[in-house]
């Protein structure tokens, strides 16, 4: 005996396999009578699949001609979780996928039933996502070569470039991917260190999945653990600087890590939380454009030594 969803797939499944199916055998096969029956056409005209019916004696359910029943049915939460994971991509610094992220979308738009199709592109219509300037741009196939290791549990060789700008050759166990404030993370055991370590993505190249294979730790929480090497503790100095450029230029450049960025004046305000003041110092040096340290007073003192042995150096050094 089918149970009555069963008996509307039955019903589907007979539509697709014949022209034209009479409300007579429909009644027959499904051991329901002819009311029934159309009660079932109905439930699947709801679902936005064209079942055509022709009254009167002999009458008979058809599909619609050149009608083709999508390889999947999603309900509106499905879809709209499909679609909204889509877009999220651009979010994610994985810019080479947003023409495929697009193709897949008029794919899932495609195979959407009309009345689904519709309720999506309302709820999408009334999102909105931000794009943080702060996310670092990743390279996708690189992202890849290293999921397909971290699946196949084999050992990567790549060339690393440290915040020192040194570049190493290392070769890993990457245990888990992480994206995390904005940056792609793997983590893993580094056989140079000889101990757990993480890579930031953005920093890797040439990434190679060698013959070597290892057994990954079980249940080993890569967020834990790289949550663990960076700060949780609110730091010791509240920052306050103008930068001269604005956010979109500074893109990937600015840590987010206690860290607040919005537009201000054709510039940036940022925000922080720093406990290393010189290094803050050095890193605002670094970007190569005007600012206006307004907090704390710390933070101007110590570029007011800078400037002082600047000054020194200068005049010490021999003159052209």
């Amino acid at each position: 005996m089918y149970d009555p969803s069963m008996r509307v797939l039955t019903v589907l499944e007979l539509l697709q396999s014949r022209e034209e199916v009479t409300g007579a055998e429909l009644a027959r096969r499904l051991e329901v009578s002819p009311r029934t029956v159309q009660r079932y056409v109905a439930r699947l005209q709801d679902l936005g699949i064209p079942v055509q019916g022709r009254r009167g004696v002999g009458g008979a359910y058809r599909l619609k001609p050149g009608f083709q029943l999508p390889p999947l049915m999603f309900t509106s939460d499905e879809a709209l979780a499909l679609s909204l994971g889509l877009r999220a991509l651009a979010h994610l610094g994985l810019h080479a996928l947003a023409p495929a992220a697009q193709g897949a979308a008029a794919k899932l738009a495609r195979t959407l039933p009309h009345a689904l199709r519709e309720h999506v592109q309302a709820l999408e219509d009334g999102v909105q996502l931000d794009a943080s300037p702060w996310v670092v741009g990743t390279d996708a196939a690189l992202l890849s070569e290293l999921l397909r290791a971290v699946r196949a549990t084999q050992v990567v060789a790549f060339s690393y470039t440290a915040q020192t700008a040194r570049s190493t050759t290392r070769r890993a166990s990457v245990y888990k991917v992480v994206h995390l404030d904005g940056r792609w993370y793997a983590v893993g055991h580094c056989h140079l260190r000889r101990a757990l370590r993480s890579f930031r993505l953005d920093r890797m190249q040439d990434v190679t999945a060698l013959e070597e294979t290892f057994t990954p730790p079980a249940d080993f929480d890569a967020v834990a653990y790289l949550r663990s090497t960076l700060p949780d503790a609110p730091a010791a100095h509240g920052v306050s600087v103008w930068l001269a450029r604005p956010p979109e230029e500074l893109r990937g450049r600015v840590s987010g890590w206690h860290t607040e960025i919005t537009g201000e004046a054709g510039g940036t305000r940022l925000r922080a939380q720093r406990d290393d003041l010189p290094s803050f110092a050095a890193f605002l040096l670094g970007l190569d454009c005007a600012f206006r340290v307004d907090s704390p007073p710390a933070l101007q003192g110590i570029f007011q030594t800078l400037g002082e042995r600047c000054r020194d150096a200068q005049a010490q050094s021999p003159q052209p």
